[in-house]
């Protein structure tokens, strides 16, 4: 760690994801080793091979003090990014944003706008003429029925945009697509504004749902999703022998970075602090990790290297596992290269095993997971580990969640593309 530059601690926590949509809420959950997985009911999806997600259940923003209608034509990523950001400032203290309000921040990881499938479908039905679209019948409906920021709400960068409108935040805005890693990127690009001064306060996570026809219909061609329909809670099983692919989940998770003497000068509560960053590219394959691990080895190590911390430190592990054949036993081979016989003694847990992967939010939600089993010295587990494979031989946390000796913590998020992105936070010892 560079002793020169400006530390950043963590001030606000806050979450909606599909098991629990506060984070106190997540963090109990997670202990007992539920799952948020069912049929999925966003859309009918029973022609689907997969038929089954994480969704994000009886909530809207009337939980949050807003008034529904008001966002009723952004899309549910912006509408979970706006609940998840109004939970972690008020968790800062800064619900009304800076005094200075050049000094606050924005730096998001969001995917695309979940498209309006079924009004997109009607217009095309009714546009058919015979065996021709009518085109000019099809653009006359398409005026008449969608909303006018239908078009605009699409793009990645608008939660980002409306978390500024609602904060004041004038200082940077910025939103990265890195898919997976996104949020984490995200997160250690903000903190990065943080220590070189660009701003004092940065708001910053991520938010997605592609629980959505051509968001499933990817993923499936991709082969990349679970298809065991007939025993949803029992799908996501990262390591496990049988794993068969990822549950797609849906959610958001936003952390407040602060400059430690800026936090301190308000007496705001600190839930834990940003040490480590790491970001690297396997330069390999859109869909496939490089089966070395040499992108996963060298971020974690670079995650360590930046927050000044030697392979001892870590107690806990939270992996990207997303319970993918290539993914868990890459990630288990990149953790043993960075850690030596030492990963053996290391609890590491896929908590995508409970609540999907989030795809673009997963990462900031994985940290604040990170951040609580700091916080409680306990370490979620993974659930549905019955067969182990001879490739994923670490300490997955089977099951059952348990007390662990951690002071400091590793979140990884490897993306398609190629992308990966390892976090170190740390319990904040003055």
């Amino acid at each position: 760690m560079v002793a020169s530059r400006r530390r950043v601690v963590i001030t606000g926590v806050g979450c909606i994801t599909p098991l629990g949509v506060r984070v106190e809420e997540l963090w109990k959950n997670l202990m007992a080793g539920a799952s948020g997985v069912g049929i999925t009911t966003v859309f009918d999806a029973s022609k689907f091979p997969t038929k089954i997600s994480a969704e994000v259940r009886n909530w809207d923003l009337g939980h949050e003090g807003q008034d529904e209608k008001v966002w009723r034509f952004c899309g549910r990523h912006t509408r979970f990014a706006i609940g998840a950001a109004l939970q972690a400032m008020r968790d800062a203290g800064l619900a009304k944003g800076l005094a200075d309000p050049t000094r606050l921040g924005v730096y998001l990881g969001s995917g695309e706008g979940q498209q309006d499938f079924d009004s997109f479908t009607r217009m095309m039905m009714a546009a058919i003429e015979g065996d021709t679209l009518d085109i000019a019948k099809f653009t006359k409906l398409g005026l008449e029925t969608l909303h006018p920021l239908s078009e605009v709400e699409q793009e990645p960068n608008m939660p980002a945009g409306h978390l500024a409108g609602i904060f004041d935040a004038q200082g940077p805005n910025v939103n990265c697509l890195t898919a997976c890693a996104a949020s984490s990127q995200a997160i250690g690009e903000a903190a990065e504004l943080v220590r070189r001064g660009d701003a004092d306060v940065m708001l910053s996570g991520g938010t997605h749902s592609m629980i959505h026809p051509f968001g499933v219909t990817g993923f499936n061609l991709l082969r990349a999703l679970s298809t065991r329909n007939d025993e949803p809670t029992r799908a996501s099983r990262p390591f496990d022998r049988d794993r068969d692919g990822f549950v797609l989940g849906e959610g958001a998770a936003m952390v407040v970075l602060e400059e430690l003497e800026h936090a301190k000068k308000r007496g705001a509560t600190i839930h834990g602090e940003f040490l480590g960053y790491g970001s690297t590219a396997d330069a390999y394959r859109i869909t496939d990790t490089h089966p070395e691990g040499r992108g996963a080895t060298s971020c974690i190590t670079m995650a360590l290297q930046d927050a000044g911390v030697g392979p001892d430190a870590i107690g806990y592990i939270n992996a990207h596992g997303t319970s993918t054949s290539v993914n868990d036993r890459v990630e288990t081979l990149a953790i043993k290269n960075v850690f030596g016989p030492r990963a053996y003694k290391i609890p590491v847990s896929s908590t995508k095993s409970m609540m999907g992967h989030l795809i673009a939010a997963a990462g900031a939600t994985e940290l604040i997971v990170c951040l609580l089993a700091i916080r409680d010295s306990m370490a979620p587990p993974t659930i549905n580990y019955e067969e182990p494979d001879p490739d994923c031989d670490l300490d997955y946390v089977p099951n059952k969640s348990r007390e662990a000796k951690i002071t400091h913590a590793v979140s990884n998020s490897f993306g398609f593309g190629g992308q990966n992105i390892s976090l170190v936070v740390g319990r904040y010892a003055g």
